[in-house]
């Protein structure tokens, strides 16, 4: 399809470029600032063992529909997907805001994360349509600088709301926000569409949600609420097995399929997907679960907890400003390296970390991993970009946006799996299956509902929590040496 954009828009951009940014913002603080707040809003809804699950739900629909929505948009337009996504995200916000069970929140984070799939990948989208080549590489600046802000604000903001208003606000900030972002594209953007005729791979995308929700309730709720021999689980391996191979036999047929297979066939491609794929498990894994370790097992504040995600957030936008004058100077796969051997160091960290370390340890680790995944990211991205050409760059890139949410859906499933079952054995060996579960986890995280747990309980408990998180930890240091190793195994040369 041909979007041609009139010449006065030229005069608008900044205004456009602004709105882009706005609704940037709204997905990428998204992560940070429901990262810090997720201990205290399951203290007061209840259900530990479902924690993952307010991750993975946004996730899921997140991975699931951000390459249909692009799809979308290059038949309908940019301004009614992006405006459609907005409008969606924001109920999806309200509907956490108000929500009085970790059921209701888990389900309006499916709605979240519903608009969030056509949020990110069409701001990226308009961006690449109003400027050409070489001012691309001068607003990309601007674009990095989003996640920046967002990273930094986000856990203080997260932190703020939890210790002086409440973990509400978290999501309804959301909600001028997205007004704001809205009003601007459907001010300042106006685009000529050719009525070209297009099928929708609809099919696709129910058969990668049916196959990976499926694998996330293996993941997370395996050898816990359902039993490794019972008959669902059986039921659930069928699911995701099929699920995952009749994606794959109807994307082949498909005459526009979502996921273009034979971009797979380029080395450089495939394992910068693999490599994304893993990046996004580590990323979900210190987002979810180091604010979890900072307030339950080092016993500090929200605000606290914020600032050592805030290391990560500001790792990141530096390494990626640095990467991209690095990949002019030695290379992709160089930059690549550096940005993997960074994941390894700042997961050592966290295999290492204890209670007595104290947060500024595991702000350190962040940080590494900031670094990591900004050398990384970048390097991928500019690589794949300059692999192919024009009519294929946009769905390669968000080939590998989905990759990134597909390994955050299922790291935040797999690794919520190891937390609750290291949890519950813990509890086992401790004789106390029988009078706690796993979700009296939940008074551990706020300070206020302590007071009903005797101190052995206490002990107990922050004890189990301290090793389960161990366990994590283990299995992000573990995906850090696969990254590097992926890495590796990445071309010397784009076009190879």
């Amino acid at each position: 399809m041909n979007t041609s954009i009139h010449k006065t828009q030229k005069l608008k951009r900044p205004f456009i470029l602004a709105s882009v940014m706005l609704g940037m913002f709204l997905a990428a603080i998204e992560g940070t600032i429901v990262a810090t707040a997720i201990p205290s809003i399951v203290a007061d809804l209840g259900g530990f063992s479902l924690y993952s699950w307010v991750f993975s739900a946004y996730l899921l629909t997140n991975a699931a529909t951000v390459l249909i929505f692009g799809k979308l948009s290059d038949i309908f337009g940019r301004k009614p997907i992006f405006v459609v996504g907005v409008s969606i995200f924001i109920i999806g916000s309200i509907c956490c805001g108000l929500s009085t069970s970790i059921f209701m929140l888990i389900i309006a984070r499916f709605v979240q994360g519903l608009g969030a799939g056509a949020v990110m990948p069409i701001a990226t989208t308009i961006v690449g349509d109003i400027y050409n080549k070489q001012e691309r590489s001068k607003i990309q600046g601007y674009l990095s600088s989003v996640w920046g802000i967002s990273a930094v604000t986000g856990p203080l903001l997260g932190g703020m709301f939890v210790d002086l208003l409440s973990w509400r606000y978290v999501f309804w900030i959301n909600i001028p926000l997205g007004l704001l972002a809205m009003l601007g594209i459907i001010l300042f953007l106006h685009e000529d569409i050719e009525k070209k005729e297009r099928s929708i791979d609809y099919g696709g995308s129910i058969l990668i949600m049916v196959a990976v929700s499926s694998l996330m309730f293996i993941l997370v709720e395996g050898g816990i609420s359902i039993p490794w021999k019972s008959p669902f689980m059986f039921c659930l391996l069928v699911l995701a097995g099929g699920g995952l191979y009749f994606f794959v036999f109807h994307e082949k047929r498909v005459k526009d399929p979502m996921m273009p297979f034979d971009i797979w066939r380029i080395k450089l491609i495939r394992v910068a997907n693999l490599t994304t794929l893993t990046t996004g498990m580590i990323l979900i894994g210190v987002s979810s679960y180091l604010p979890a370790f900072v307030q339950g097992v080092m016993d500090q504040s929200a605000t606290v907890a914020g600032f050592t995600l805030t290391t990560m957030s500001i790792g990141w936008p530096i390494a990626s400003t640095v990467a991209g004058r690095l990949l002019l100077v030695i290379g992709y796969r160089a930059t690549s390296l550096i940005g993997g051997l960074s994941l390894v160091i700042g997961a050592i960290f966290f295999f290492i970390l204890t209670p007595d370390m104290g947060p500024v340890f595991a702000g350190t680790g962040s940080f590494f991993i900031g670094v990591g995944m900004g050398m990384s990211s970048t390097s991928f991205i500019v690589a794949i970009q300059s692999t192919v050409n024009w009519e294929r760059r946009g769905i390669a890139t968000a080939a590998n946006m989905f990759m990134r949410s597909l390994g955050s859906a299922v790291g935040a499933a797999l690794l919520g799996g190891i937390l609750n079952s290291q949890i519950q054995s813990y509890l086992a060996n401790n004789g106390l299956e029988n009078k706690i579960s796993v979700d009296t986890a939940n008074q551990i995280l706020a300070s206020d509902q302590q007071s009903g747990l005797s101190e052995s309980v206490k002990a107990v408990l922050r004890d189990g929590l301290t090793s389960g998180l161990h366990y994590v930890y283990m299995g992000l240091l573990l995906l850090a040496v696969i990254t590097l190793v992926l890495i590796i195994l990445l071309p010397k040369k784009e076009n190879e």
